[in-house]
């Protein structure tokens, strides 16, 4: 029976899961270096051992109330079509194992939520983790945007 294992984490009142083998690292929130003229959920720019990534604001994508940082919160970094992106969420819970059988297709009944985000539901004890979907968290213009973004302002992060 194949199993998958998820990053559980939170942003407002929705648990979320990543696959563990998309994640690259999670981080306690650093200095963000900020960039002009970008959407309002990019925070910025951030130096990771001299590689430069992108930093998002999950709740402000989600379109949900603004939350300042505390000692829960942290950066998931996820590795996606050669970038490297970094999701500020309220906290990393747990690693958890589902089997493949119960994980299913976002119900439509799932109305709470901007479905373009999520590529399925996992069924967790009686719970209900919506798993992110890393290629449509970015238009492919957002991508670009991203990329441009780190061409632009990267050398100044990586000082």
């Amino acid at each position: 029976m194949a199993v998958q294992q998820l990053v559980k984490f939170l942003v407002g009142d929705e648990t979320f899961g990543i696959g563990i083998t998309d994640i690259f690292q999670i981080i306690k929130p650093q200095e963000i270096f900020k960039v002009p003229n970008t959407p309002p959920f990019i925070e910025g720019l951030l130096n990771l051992r001299g590689k430069v990534l992108t930093v998002f604001n999950l709740r402000k994508r989600f379109n949900m109330p603004d939350k300042e940082n505390d000692d829960s919160t942290k950066i998931i970094i996820i590795s996606q079509n050669d970038l490297l992106l970094g999701f500020i969420v309220d906290s990393v819970t747990e690693i958890v194992r589902v089997p493949e059988e119960d994980i299913v297709p976002t119900p439509p009944t799932l109305s709470t939520f901007d479905k373009r985000f999520i590529s399925g539901v996992a069924k967790l004890d009686e719970k209900l983790i919506l798993l992110l979907n890393l290629e449509k968290v970015l238009t492919p213009d957002e991508e670009q945007q991203v990329k441009d973004i780190v061409e632009k302002h990267g050398s100044e992060v990586v000082k």
